[in-house]
């Protein structure tokens, strides 16, 4: 087909530009198939130079992306490292609370022109500024039968039949620390996941038994800021017996299990033992009483900085289109935002969160948080641990500086 010259196609253009901007959509439709089909435009940029009134060179230059100075640079980056390195998107959606707390604390003092371009930087934008720094460290994170009569009492609860409940339904797992072999005795972990909010309370045990595992329930639930009125647990043996269930019919709290062989059913709780379990403590072995008090008292650190100070996404629906599955999430948000925002959360505890939120220091919690994973580490590697303070803070904070 003959296409017409580049004289005609602008008398064409400015012929039909007002016409398209004042018609309907049906009308706009058909004047840009004619339009398309005299020039030989492809249809979006047909639409552009009708919307523009005037050609668009095909070489033409696209603005350029905003070129962000040194001092926003160094913000993000002391910004990045008070999150312990979250992506950016996360690092997008925590930018406005740690802000709050650090300026609150005397950690940071921004700029009103720096405070407004970082917390304008887009998530790509923030990643993409970062991407320097995290080339350089070499990793984004830095820590790195039969069946029993009570299991069959015990209803079954799939990840489908989570109906949006309310704060207080956790999912219950064991996360075990014997290193490369599972002889002998380790500390595992107690990890309880909020379905509505994301919240996690972990717990150390000393040893597997029934009896301990109701006792380092009953502390985290009295830690949690909300009444426990759910716990769903895997088939682990730990669980599915006549003490816990004895435990929640006293307490008044709802048990139900997964089934067997289906980690999916507890998705909850499976992506926190990766995402804050094992990038706290690891895959060392940890055995002893000395290793369960140290990581209790990590833990009770890590969980107001996971709680108050670390995004994370929610699935928001999943869709099947033939063999793709298509997933959309809700916007970053910490578990404390979450439950700050649900509806469904009581005054009291919005009260309590708020209050405790005023007090938290994000960086001397990470340096605490650091701390006890060095005592770990070196319980972890059977070597002695002599009593001392941890390192100054402000030796911490000057690592954060941009070299």
């Amino acid at each position: 087909m003959r296409r017409v010259s580049m004289a005609t196609r602008d008398e064409l253009i400015a012929a039909l530009s007002r016409r398209y901007g004042e018609a309907g959509r049906i009308e706009r439709g058909r004047i840009l198939d004619e339009f398309v089909a005299v020039t030989g435009y492809h249809r979006k940029h047909a639409m552009r130079v009708l919307r523009s009134g005037c050609t668009v060179s095909r070489h033409a230059r696209r603005p350029g992306r905003r070129v962000y100075g040194e001092a926003v640079r160094e913000a993000l980056i002391l910004l990045w490292e008070a999150s312990d390195r979250v992506c950016g998107k996360r690092l997008k959606a925590l930018l406005p609370v740690l802000i709050a707390a650090m300026e609150r604390h005397g950690r940071l003092e921004l700029d009103a022109l720096v405070r407004t371009a970082v917390t304008a930087m887009s998530a790509a934008t923030i990643d993409r500024a970062l991407a320097p720094c995290r080339e350089a460290t070499g990793r984004r994170r830095r820590w790195p039968s039969g069946v029993p009569s009570v299991r069959r009492e015990i209803p079954v609860r799939t990840f489908a039949d989570w109906c949006d409940p309310p704060p207080g339904f956790v999912e219950a797992d064991l996360v075990v620390h014997s290193g490369p072999s599972m002889r002998g005795s380790y500390v595992q972990t107690l990890v309880l996941t909020d379905i509505a909010s994301g919240w996690t309370e972990c717990g150390a045990l000393l040893v597997r038994e029934q009896h301990l595992l109701t006792e380092v329930l009953d502390k985290l639930k009295a830690a949690m800021p909300f009444s426990l009125a759910g716990i769903d647990t895997d088939n682990d043996s730990v669980f599915i017996n006549e003490t816990l269930k004895a435990y929640c019919e006293a307490n008044r709290i709802e048990f139900t299990r997964s089934r067997p062989y289906r980690k999916n059913d507890q998705a909850y709780v499976e992506q926190k033992n990766g995402a804050v379990v094992r990038r706290l403590v690891g895959y060392r072995r940890l055995a002893g009483l000395a290793a369960a008090r140290e990581l209790a008292r990590l833990y009770a650190s890590a969980r107001l900085f996971v709680n108050f100070f670390q995004p994370s996404f929610k699935l928001l629906e999943k869709r099947r289109d033939g063999a793709m599955v298509r997933k959309r999430y809700h916007p970053p948000a910490t578990p404390c935002q979450r439950l700050l925002a649900d509806e469904r959360t009581t005054e009291e505890v919005r009260t309590t969160l708020e209050a405790l939120q005023k007090q938290l220091d994000p960086v001397a919690l990470l340096h605490e948080i650091r701390y006890r994973q060095r005592r770990l580490v070196m319980l972890g590697d059977k070597a002695r641990i002599e009593e001392g303070e941890p390192e100054p803070l402000e030796k911490f904070m000057a690592a954060f500086q941009a070299d």
